[in-house]
């Protein structure tokens, strides 16, 4: 087989993965406040990155909500709106119980060990007040049934929509409400340890639906 003539495809496909999350996590955790314009100058001197990357990260962030864009104007961190939220979190939620739905047969039980210990360091963070360790222990809880259900496009499409929902997650494990998802994640993998589609979808969905709490 021919090697085809371009080079460092995954090299700068890397780099503007790295541009994007840092984006993505700059708006999520309040460094860049919603209506702040995001001036290309600005950004390159801060990410130390050509203009480039930086806008096709931006047009990634306008997709999932997160930034607007007035062709020939400016390009605004997005405010919290309320309704496009609650429509990621329905999305996220029909998801997730998907994948739980095709996980739970097929999960053994080191995936269900790695729910649990993924749920202590989400409450060890809570009562520590790591919201940034919180967000990453979540999503390691929530990350063992997307791969166990065998479906790729579900995470694609999680990880879509899961960026808008950030800030609202950050909002919740900030408070005294994120400890609720502790027993909501443990209800979860006792449904899974169990073998109970049914309980465990329900369970998954609640601690989703949570969210509107926030």
């Amino acid at each position: 087989m021919p090697v085809p003539a371009t080079e460092g495809v995954h090299r700068r496909d890397l780099l503007r993965d790295r541009v994007y999350a840092s984006l993505r996590d700059a708006i999520v955790d309040g460094t860049l406040a919603p209506g702040e314009r995001l001036r290309d100058p600005d950004l390159e001197a801060w990410l130390g990155v050509s203009r480039t990357p930086i806008r096709e990260a931006l047009q990634r962030l306008e997709r999932v909500g997160l930034v607007v864009t007035r062709p020939g104007r400016s390009t605004t961190v997005a405010p919290v709106d309320s309704a496009a939220t609650r429509h990621a979190q329905q999305v996220a939620a029909g998801l997730q119980e998907l994948a739980v739905r095709l996980a739970v047969p097929r999960l053994t039980g080191e995936d269900v060990t790695g729910m649990r210990r993924a749920n202590a360091r989400f409450a060890a963070a809570l009562a520590a007040g790591d919201t940034d360790a919180a967000l990453a222990a979540d999503d390691d809880f929530h990350a063992v049934a997307l791969r166990a259900s065998g479906n790729p496009l579900i995470r694609t499409h999680f990880e879509q929509v899961s960026p808008l929902l950030r800030r609202v997650e950050r909002r919740r494990f900030a408070s005294r409400a994120g400890q609720g998802s502790v027993e909501q994640h443990e209800r979860v993998a006792a449904a899974c340890a169990a073998g109970d589609v049914e309980a465990a979808a329900r369970a998954v969905r609640e601690n989703w639906h949570s969210l509107e709490e926030a």
